[in-house]
């Protein structure tokens, strides 16, 4: 089943860069058809001149003008037609790239790393080769916040329930993701968060302008002005008033012409961010969710007046626009002289802030929200074979039931599922040999939890589990900066382990080899006794380790504690590991194989080395 989306992005790999190719021979096309309409124009209007006709020579100037920017209008629709296409490209090339191994354009979530979480550092979820970066199709920094949010911690059981239903309305319509990430795909290397940014700008100083004399004199200047040309047309000559009056308007507007460049310059930054987004929201706006949290998220992007937030914003794009005017001396100096131009138009963006900048930075949020389900989206798209998980009611009462689980990170032509099922214990045990695949099953459990608690398809075929306060012990080290030994980073985190199961009784703890910074008796000892508090402390979860005298604690806890082992087999004389989980104690190890496989020999019966 995964071929179909293989097929999909291959297919739509090649038929736009065929689109693109033809494109790129239009838009060349358009260019060279300027340079002929400037020559051929240039040639014409010199005979024309040559006739001493003046209307020829202006009917000619003025179709020159026309023809030519019609092309300029037509190259530049081909060259955005084309910048969307080789958008649209670079979304399907990326998932190419990544179901083959590869790096993935967007933000691999480096900057959420934290050593000191309780479980995300040990179980890859932000970083290269992570979790987040396998999921991630966030462009905006707010996308990448919520996103990074849903894997950082467990929500709650209906908001599971209804981002799993949402998830799979994305999943189901593979175009409509792509439209979006390819609006979306000019700010994915952006670590700006527009939001903020937004909010920042609106509430500036520099987005403040006039006062009320300005607002009703704007409006006034215009009849004023015609008004008087309509008086002078009558008979009556007040035309000096009229050109005292344009003059005082032009150097009125050239005395505050360095606040409104200011203005200008913050609002065209804001207009270019408004109108790259206003094609996602309006997709967004168009589209006919049947999941309610979709259509809940859809409701808020709409104004106080219950219009398209689009509307909205390609308003405000009219406005730059016009604004723009300015830029040409001539025509700005007409339009100020007569109508003040430049502060009508400042202060119609002033309205628009004061009308709809709360509901702009509220769409920002809802299209943070959608980035992330998208991304869930894209994800279970590309697994059809995931499902998505049973969400229990009661963390003391349920277990973890899983069938064909199985790593997400690790391919599938290499990962070895396995089932489990915790109805009959709360700790489990896990022995091995070295590399047999103890600490990867542990790691397999606590990343699949993570997928199915942000509302995601998990890598099962079955997977039914509470939620659970995921803490683990898996990647213990040394610090330098606080100088701190290994053995103390240990002892750091196991009371924090503690800490967390003796007060939160739905946590469920993954520890992988505890207390290895000091010698093999402590290291027994100590463990035992974390294992027995643990249960004491009616604590759920999973314990790797090597010491197989561990395993006799089951004896003790029969009710509580159930042993598992992963080991290998011996064909030939070579080692071979299967990565399945068993059921009791492991009976071999294989470290004295790996070491006679590099030539040191161990005698079993001295405990010597030769």
């Amino acid at each position: 089943m995964k071929f179909v989306s293989i097929n999909f992005y291959q297919q739509n790999i090649s038929q736009t860069k065929a689109e693109i190719a033809l494109l790129d021979k239009q838009v060349n096309t358009f260019s060279l058809l300027r340079l002929a309409v400037i020559i051929g124009g240039g040639a014409a209007l010199f005979v024309l001149f040559q006739s001493n006709n003046v209307t020829q020579v202006l009917l000619c100037t003025i179709l020159v003008i026309v023809l030519f920017l019609y092309l300029v209008f037509r190259q530049a629709r081909l060259e955005r037609l084309r910048d969307e296409k080789k958008a649209f490209l670079q979304v399907n090339e990326n998932e190419q790239q990544m179901m083959s191994g590869g790096r993935s354009l967007y933000s691999n979530g480096a900057d959420y790393e934290d050593g000191k979480h309780p479980y995300s550092s040990d179980l890859d979820i932000f970083g290269p080769h992570s979790l987040f970066e396998k999921i991630n199709r966030c462009a905006t920094q707010d996308g990448r916040n919520a996103l990074a949010q849903w894997l950082d911690s467990a929500s709650d059981r209906q908001t599971i329930i209804d981002r799993q239903v949402a998830v799979q309305e994305f999943a189901s319509d593979a175009p409509f993701n792509q439209q979006l990430q390819t609006k979306l795909l000019f700010n994915v290397k952006s670590n700006t968060n527009l939001r903020m940014y937004l909010a920042a700008y609106f509430e500036g100083k520099a987005m403040t302008f006039g006062n009320r004399f300005m607002q009703i004199y704007t409006v006034v200047a215009p009849i004023l002005i015609v008004g008087g040309i309509g008086v002078s047309l009558f008979g009556y000559n007040v035309m000096s008033y009229v050109l005292m009056l344009a003059i005082a308007h032009l150097l009125w507007t050239l005395a505050l012409g360095g606040r409104v460049s200011v203005f200008s310059n913050r609002i065209d930054k804001i207009g270019a961010i408004m109108m790259a987004y206003s094609g996602a929201i309006e997709a967004i706006e168009k589209r006919a969710f049947t999941a309610p949290l979709n259509q809940k998220l859809q409701e808020r992007l709409r104004t106080e007046n219950d219009a398209p937030l689009s509307q909205a914003l390609h308003k405000l794009g009219k406005l730059i626009d016009k604004l723009d005017a300015r830029n040409n001396m001539i025509v700005g100096a007409l339009l100020n002289m007569f109508m003040l131009w430049d502060f009508r138009q400042v202060l119609a963006i002033m309205r628009w802030k004061n009308e709809y900048a709360e509901d702009t930075l509220q769409a920002f949020e809802v299209m943070a929200s959608y980035e992330a389900l998208i991304s869930l989206g894209v994800l279970s798209y590309n697994h059809p074979d995931w499902q998505f998980p049973e969400v229990g009611t009661d963390a003391q009462q349920d277990r973890i039931e899983a069938r064909d689980l199985a790593h997400p990170l690790i391919p599938a032509t290499k990962s070895v599922a396995n089932d489990y099922s915790a109805q009959d214990h709360r700790v489990a045990l896990v022995t091995g040999s070295n590399m047999a695949g103890k600490s990867t099953f542990l790691r397999t459990v606590g990343i699949n939890a993570v997928l199915a608690y942000a509302g995601s398809a998990v890598c099962t075929s079955y997977f039914k589990l509470p939620i659970y306060r995921l803490v683990t012990y898996m990647r213990i080290k040394d610090d330098l900066n606080e100088s701190t030994s290994t053995f103390k980073a240990e002892l750091d985190r196991m009371k924090f382990i503690l800490g967390v199961v003796d007060v939160a009784k739905d946590s469920f703890f993954l520890i992988d080899e505890m207390l290895r910074g000091t010698n093999s008796v402590d290291k027994y000892l100590g463990s035992k006794a974390i294992i027995k508090k643990l249960l004491q402390m009616d604590g759920k979860g999973m314990v790797a380790t090597h010491d197989l005298q561990l395993s006799q604690l089951a004896d003790e806890y029969p009710q509580d504690l159930v042993n598992y082992h992963f080991d290998i087999q011996i064909q030939e004389g070579e080692m071979l590991f299967d990565y399945r989980l068993k059921s009791g104690e492991c009976k071999i190890f294989n470290a004295s194989m790996l070491l006679k496989g590099i030539g040191v020999e161990v005698d079993a019966q001295s405990g010597t080395a030769g």
